[in-house]
């Protein structure tokens, strides 16, 4: 399950333009889960090449385009994604954590001075202390295929990823935190080590000490 929040570089220009779900993180989800063989190796490349030019391709990732065109071809987000999961021959399944794409909005302490961010790109390299994060809208319109999979799964798995940006999400939307809440076992795993220019939202002990707050609480992430 993949946050939809993306507002930066081609999926932001994607999202905009065409007003789908922003591609890039389920592109790189998609690209994770190929095949460690030739042909796997070869669409993981082909999925992240990002062209260089003088016009308007310039910066999108040929995944993206490759999503973009699959959604307009399949008529909905997920059947999208699952065509071109067969095409390229994944592991796994790559789903949208929600049906429509969403905004985040981040309350940040910087000295004496309370200022709102708003934008995943934005918050994901902000300054300052994040006191709370919230998602617009507040009750997005849900995929059932999402739903189902948390409920099939016998591990509800969350992380690794940016604290803010990509793993606290899942737990702001009240149906998929319901379903969360209701799973057999859960688990959170915590990023290795600090994404280079990213927010990782604080010290690994001191995330995992919000954790039970962050589950019970929507916009609650101290």
């Amino acid at each position: 399950m993949v946050t939809v929040a993306d507002d930066g570089g081609s999926s932001g220009r994607l999202r905009s333009e065409m007003g789908v779900l922003p591609p890039g993180d389920l592109r790189m989800a998609m690209a994770s889960l190929c095949d460690d063989t030739p042909r796997g190796r070869a669409w993981h490349d082909i999925l992240q090449h990002r062209f260089t030019t003088n016009g308007d391709l310039d910066g999108h990732a040929l995944g993206n385009l490759l999503l973009a065109a699959a959604w307009q071809h399949a008529g909905s987000a997920v059947a999208g994604l699952n065509q071109i999961g067969e095409l390229i021959g994944v592991r796994g399944r790559v789903l949208p954590m929600v049906a429509e794409p969403l905004v985040i909005e981040a309350d940040v302490t910087r000295g004496q001075a309370e200022i709102v961010v708003r934008g995943q790109s934005r918050v994901a390299v902000t300054s300052g202390r994040v006191s709370r994060v919230r998602l617009l809208p507040e009750d997005p319109e849900m995929c059932p295929e999402t739903l189902e999979a948390i409920d099939a799964a016998d591990w509800v798995v969350l992380g690794p990823g940016s604290w803010y940006t990509s793993v606290l999400p899942h737990l702001q939307v009240p149906r998929l935190r319901e379903a969360i809440h209701a799973a057999d076992h859960l688990a959170l795993t915590l990023n290795l080590q600090q994404q280079e220019g990213r927010r990782t939202g604080s010290r690994p002990r001191t995330t995992y000490g919000s954790w039970p707050r962050s589950i019970r609480s929507c916009g609650s992430t101290s």
